[in-house]
């Protein structure tokens, strides 16, 4: 199960489950669509892979006896922060960013 990360991890844009501009990468690493597009140019800092929209987990359990949705699996609340700095983000987006993500 996605662990549904509150927060972009460079921008700190509050990023709730039902975000629909928030996005992860295989590893979860989650950020923003516009830190995706504008600073990231769809090149995670940690693994290098892409991005993808993030599910929006279900408020309620729609087959109960499932017992699934937010309301029994809620969203974390421990807020994450990338550890490069800008300008080591923007050293590794400039040299692997030229690759697809499948190329990667």
């Amino acid at each position: 199960m996605l662990e549904l990360r509150p927060n972009c991890e460079l921008c700190d844009k509050d990023l709730p489950p039902e975000a629909a501009d928030a996005r992860i990468c295989t590893y979860e690493c989650t950020y923003c669509a516009a830190c995706v597009e504008q600073v990231l140019h769809n090149v995670c800092p940690t693994c290098g892979g892409g991005f993808a929209p993030r599910p929006i987990r279900p408020k309620q359990a729609w087959r109960p006896e499932l017992a699934l949705g937010l309301e029994n699996d809620p969203a974390s609340t421990r807020r994450v922060h990338s550890k490069f700095s800008r300008e080591e983000i923007a050293a590794h987006v400039a040299r692997i960013r030229h690759l697809e993500p499948e190329e990667r």
